[in-house]
């Protein structure tokens, strides 16, 4: 997982799709749906912590942007 597009696809392998048209709030439930997948072991522990750090980047990125917005 390298890119916010890779995270989407893997969260389609379990059926969930997240579209909310506030991408803060969407990275925050990809955030929630990943820990939920990775604490009923169906993801690897290397995968979690990249999903997870990639997460955190995007968030940061669209916080800083808001910011500027203001």
């Amino acid at each position: 997982m390298k890119t916010y597009y890779d995270l989407q696809q893997y969260l389609k392998k379990f059926g969930t799709f997240i579209y909310f048209g506030d991408r803060v709030a969407e990275l925050e439930m990809m955030q929630s749906e990943i820990r939920e997948i990775h604490q009923m072991g169906m993801m690897d522990t290397k995968d979690y912590q990249m999903a997870i750090l990639l997460i955190r980047q995007q968030l940061t990125l669209e916080r800083e942007k808001n910011e500027k917005k203001r």
